[in-house]
């Protein structure tokens, strides 16, 4: 999306100094409320508010709970960490009706990891309201799935495939559904879910609102939206500032794949100072990672896509606890998974598609929190490097001597 020409010093008049960063393309003005109290919301929500540890809306919050709550249609996008599954998770709660425990809220994300996630904020923030909220994956026992949607429950986060079948069941009733939201909206409207939204989105009352939200939304993917969006405002960021400030990047030229792994080995320490996410394009290349790391008397653990679903949770239990301090994974892990001590990611790869490189080093400083993204680059890479920090209009040095005190 072009933005609108607006003037730096205009924008920065616009949106407060701090914010300039975002460019709203909206129908009229998009609302800024600075704080959780001014935005008129239920007593019981806002104590799981602050006692989630939130004390001020970030930028996308201030702009985008509000309108969703008054039950426009919005596309929400903002960089990753700035806490956008907070902005449709608060706006869910507030709209929710606690006494009828019927399914009024569902949110769709491509990955198993991140509707576990969206989950667990949904319930740490509705903590005081008594909210009832399932995640519905694949993977997972369906027997289960049914008898929760059964009980009850307010939100459903899952993904497309599961979310349909049970919607086929007539196990997840819509009766009472308000509000769909699509976390990712870039990737949910992608080749591989299109169709299954569109099919979930058919079995949903007409008056349903739609939510979308995501760190990049290509123009396609815009121009798709109005197929099942009516006159949505949108708050948007222009690409070429969707670079994740405090977040130094830096890449290591390996002449040839062999190189790579010498590398890596010879950064372990470094990497081990907080925690650290690998990336690699492929299941297979994770695999053999772990165990030429293990193999070298390294502790790593990984995960991909291929695994149960079991192991898939331990392995993020583990990692969140800080018990397992680097992990191996493919592009599963890329997208909206937060960790607090993630301060260094490693592209081992460099991503197949420019849009996952904002979501892969997004892993690191979420929400204002420092981080460093180091790629390793072999000789025929270098062309897609700079196509990188020419789309994000970026710069990505070569990585210092000192790299273990910039952590």
């Amino acid at each position: 999306m072009a933005s609108r020409g607006i003037e730096t010093s205009q924008r920065k008049a616009l949106l407060g100094d701090d914010d300039a960063t975002m460019v709203f393309e909206t129908s009229k003005d998009v609302n800024v409320v600075s704080t959780f109290d001014a935005m008129n919301i239920r007593e019981d929500l806002l104590r799981g508010i602050y006692a989630y540890g939130f004390e001020k809306p970030s930028a996308i919050q201030q702009r985008a709970i509000l309108p969703i709550i008054t039950g426009r249609d919005v596309i929400a996008q903002a960089q990753s960490g700035t806490g956008k599954t907070a902005t449709f998770s608060i706006a869910a709660l507030q709209k929710l009706d606690i006494q009828t425990r019927e399914t009024q809220v569902l949110v769709l994300s491509p990955t198993r990891e991140l509707a576990l996630q969206i989950q667990k904020v949904v319930l740490a923030l509705g903590d005081y309201m008594s909210v009832q909220c399932h995640s519905c994956i694949g993977g997972t026992n369906v027997g289960e799935d049914i008898r929760k949607l059964d009980y009850g429950q307010h939100i459903v986060s899952g993904t497309p495939g599961r979310v349909f079948d049970m919607l086929q069941r007539q196990n997840l009733r819509t009766r009472n559904m308000k509000m769909l939201i699509l976390d990712e909206a870039d990737e949910m409207l992608n080749k591989g879910f299109k169709e299954q939204i569109y099919e979930v989105y058919r079995h949903l009352p007409p008056s349903t609102q739609v939510v979308l939200v995501s760190a990049t939304l290509p123009h396609e993917i815009l121009e798709m939206t109005k197929k099942f969006m009516t006159e949505p405002i949108r708050i948007l960021v222009k690409r070429d500032e969707l670079t994740l400030e405090g977040i130094k990047q830096f890449f290591v030229a390996v002449e040839k794949e062999e190189w790579k792994f010498d590398t890596l080995c010879d950064l372990y320490d470094t990497l081990t100072i907080t925690q650290a996410v690998i990336f690699c394009n492929t299941k297979r290349k994770v695999e053999w990672l772990t165990e030429k790391m293990r193999e070298a008397n390294f502790t790593v653990s990984s995960m991909h896509g291929d695994m149960p679903q079991k192991e898939r949770e331990a392995i993020m239990k583990e990692f969140r606890a800080g018990e397992s301090r680097v992990l191996i994974t493919t592009d599963v892990w890329a997208r909206g998974i937060d960790v607090q001590q993630v301060s260094l990611v490693i592209n081992y790869d460099l991503p197949n598609n420019r849009e996952l490189y904002i979501h892969r080093i997004g892993r690191s400083g979420r929400y204002g929190r420092r981080g460093v993204a180091i790629n390793f680059v072999k000789n025929d890479d270098i062309r897609i490097l700079r196509d990188i920090e020419q789309y994000y209009s970026t710069q990505i040095d070569e990585m210092p001597m000192n790299i273990n005190e910039l952590i």
